[in-house]
């Protein structure tokens, strides 16, 4: 089975994530910020992973800590329930629209975490979300997942349509990814 449950405390944040990347259905997310739990249901609802997300944060300074250590810890939760990653499609790519904005991404879990981050927001926030931790968050889940990672606002005028749109393509993109399409690993160098 192909699931994890990392759980990580700070000074700033407490958190705990569960991921079942095979039986999705199940999505239970509380962070204290109403956006980002609308964006990460999402996640979980267009992967088809199965995603409990728990997170207790200094929100009395702001959104900060909460979003980036939640990417952290979903990261660390993905590639713990990749495993050696044998068998996984290994690449994913996924255009989403969201009214007038459309978001591209493309990601290869290669063990090689990178991110390319090319988004503008009209607004810097929706609700108690800040617009620019939507780099952070990805930055952090793609370097603790070990995925190389490119993600683009093609177009977009309204914020909460451009972050929706660039959730759903990375979503829509793993889904594509995670998928076991066999027992070989997809790497020359035969370690991913």
């Amino acid at each position: 089975m192909r699931t994890a449950q990392i759980s990580r405390k700070t000074k700033e944040t407490d958190i705990n994530v569960f991921v079942d990347l095979d039986n999705g259905g199940v999505c239970e997310i509380d962070t204290g910020i109403g956006f980002f739990d609308h964006m990460l249901t999402a996640l979980s609802m267009h992967s088809g992973i199965s995603l409990k997300v728990s997170c207790k944060g200094d929100l009395n300074v702001d959104c900060h800590h909460s979003v980036e250590d939640t990417g952290i810890v979903i990261g660390q939760a993905l590639a713990k329930a990749l495993g050696d990653k044998r068998g996984i499609e290994r690449y994913g790519t996924a255009f989403i629209p969201m009214d007038e904005a459309l978001a591209m991404c493309s990601m290869d879990i290669s063990g090689r975490p990178y991110l390319v981050f090319d988004a503008a927001f009209t607004e810097e926030r929706i609700g108690e979300y800040d617009t620019c931790m939507t780099e952070e968050f990805f930055r952090a889940l793609a370097f603790n997942a070990g995925i190389t990672l490119h993600l683009k606002a093609v177009y977009g005028k309204n914020a909460h349509h451009i972050t929706e749109a660039l959730f759903k393509s990375f979503a829509h993109a793993l889904k594509n990814a995670i998928c076991l399409s066999g027992g070989e690993l997809l790497s020359t160098k035969g370690v991913l």
